[in-house]
């Protein structure tokens, strides 16, 4: 007796349809093998499996019971495949027809019930681009899989309850999606808390007016750590689409929790700088995403930048250009976004008093050399916004009153900033781009026409200051964002003298 359940495998954010085939012989000794390219994982099922069906209260059968997950070149990861082979087996030795249109998906215990399970969201995106009808998932992973519309989602707490259900003893009804009670920004700074830097704090709110990645560069104790954990309270919610995109990412790597909803706050991620490659760009024998895939629509913050490896700096290259990073391993190749604002803080000199009016530098010129020269040109290169951080006087932190009225608070700025994302959303409405700084040259070209006077500068600036062809459309870029912020249709000299004020003024390698 055969059977055929329908499941699927999780390659990065991609997923494939898997038969669980599954055999029961009449003849032979008994036994249970699963074959088709399991994981460990996959294989150790035969005694969840097993233990489950037994602690249910029902006979497993003593057969010959051949299991094949197809196709079998694809490899087959976790423990997602318990549940469908479990209810093809009961299927057959109980002689139920199991739905038509319908996926089966999760994690068995030893005692029959399901276990929150990785990836549903995933199944139930599959689920409906495949036109199936039903998807049975572990209960607590269902309200995660109602996200997506158009599907029923059946929420199952056991075994035995499924089985019941598919002889037509109980009704199970499908679950409903229910949003998160906390939907609220939990930030750990206000900007009005943030005293003096006041370049800074405009170069954050166009960064998160634009999404623009930006540099800091202060002495110790100056406020850039402040000023980047601040970044999370001015940045607009995200978008539906956004949404979607980094629930999807969560899910993949199993961070959205039982009964989870979609992630609506945008990420903030910082790592600290002792920070493998793989951890910060993803990677492994089943590649995950890492720290830059999860900063996906929101922060990626590195703090002391000079002091992480070269070589993890380096990987950050092509997601910062093309916002997606490719993982490529012997068996599979995975493709994970990450569209993020770089958020990076360093000190001038490693012993970071090198422009402090009080405090004597103790570096060597070498030293200094030797410790900028950490970060390469290339990267620079890849920041928009450049911003010094000074140290602010002590005079101006003895006059701080918590309750003053001229303060600007991050709920205040993110009104603006809202506001500016909202042009931009029209803009690119028949675009594939949500910001001004994912913009191509294309996009450049047809939004944001410059003025002979405006052009004129930046070509001044361009053979001045030595900038490169990628800090030339940065710079439109930037001053597109500046004018968003002004609700201005053109970009002004104004506007682009700003954006100048934030490169740096030196040559980049």
């Amino acid at each position: 007796m055969l059977i055929k359940v329908c499941s699927v495998a999780n390659s990065g954010l991609k997923t494939i349809g898997i038969d669980v085939e599954v055999n029961v012989a009449s003849r032979g000794l008994p036994a249970f093998e699963i074959v088709g390219l399991p994981s460990k994982a996959v294989a150790e099922s035969k005694e969840r499996v097993k233990t489950a069906i037994v602690n249910s209260e029902i006979e497993f059968p003593q057969r010959r019971i051949i299991v094949n997950l197809a196709p079998a070149d694809v490899p087959k990861e976790g423990s997602c495949y318990d549940l469908p082979i479990a209810i093809g087996i009961l299927s057959l030795v109980m002689g139920c027809e199991l739905p038509e249109k319908s996926l089966f998906y999760g994690e068995l215990s030893l005692d029959g019930t399901l276990r929150h399970t990785k990836g549903t969201l995933l199944l139930a995106l599959f689920a409906k681009e495949k036109k199936f009808t039903n998807i049975f998932v572990p209960k607590a992973s269902a309200n995660e899989a109602a996200i997506i519309k158009d599907v029923n989602v059946y929420p199952i707490e056991n075994l035995k309850q499924l089985l019941d259900y598919c002889t037509g003893q109980i009704e199970i009804t499908p679950a409903e999606y229910r949003e998160s009670e906390e939907d609220t920004v939990s930030v750990e700074f206000d900007m009005a808390e943030v005293l003096g830097q006041e370049q800074a704090k405009r170069a954050l709110e166009i960064s998160a007016s634009g999404g623009h990645n930006f540099f800091m560069v202060g002495s110790p104790g100056a406020g850039k750590t402040m000023l980047a954990r601040a970044l999370p309270g001015i940045l607009p919610p995200l978008a539906e689409k956004e949404s979607l995109e980094v629930t999807k990412i969560y899910s993949a790597s199993g961070r959205i929790p039982p009964e989870g909803t979609l992630v609506k706050t945008r990420p903030f991620r910082a790592p600290h700088h002792t920070i493998s490659q793989i951890g910060l760009t993803g990677g492994g024998s089943k590649p995950q995403p890492g720290e830059i895939s999860l900063a996906h629509r929101g922060v990626l913050f590195l703090d002391e930048f000079n002091e992480f490896p070269r070589s993890v700096l380096e990987a950050l290259r092509q997601p910062m250009e093309d916002g997606s990073l490719s993982i490529s391993r012997s068996r599979e190749r995975v493709k994970y976004p990450a569209r993020f604002i770089l958020a990076a803080s360093a000190n001038p000199c490693p012993c970071g008093y090198l422009y402090d009016p009080k405090r004597m530098c103790s570096c060597t010129q070498r030293e200094i050399e030797r410790y900028r020269k950490r970060v390469s040109g290339p990267i620079l290169d890849r920041i928009d916004l450049h911003v010094e951080v000074p140290v602010v006087d002590v005079e101006h932190l003895s006059r701080f009153e918590p309750t003053q009225k001229n303060l600007t608070s991050s709920g205040q700025i993110r009104k603006r900033v809202k506001k500016a994302r909202d042009l931009q959303q029209n803009r690119f409405k028949e675009e594939t781009i949500h910001t001004n700084s994912e913009m191509k040259n294309r996009h450049i070209k047809k939004y944001c026409r410059l003025s002979a006077e405006v052009k004129q500068l930046l070509i001044q600036a361009v053979k001045q200051f030595h900038l490169s062809a990628r800090s030339y459309f940065k710079m439109i870029k930037v001053a597109r964002t500046i004018a968003d912020l002004e609700n201005s249709s053109e970009i002004t000299i104004n506007h682009m003298a700003e954006a100048l004020q934030y490169r740096p003024r030196v040559k980049t390698e």
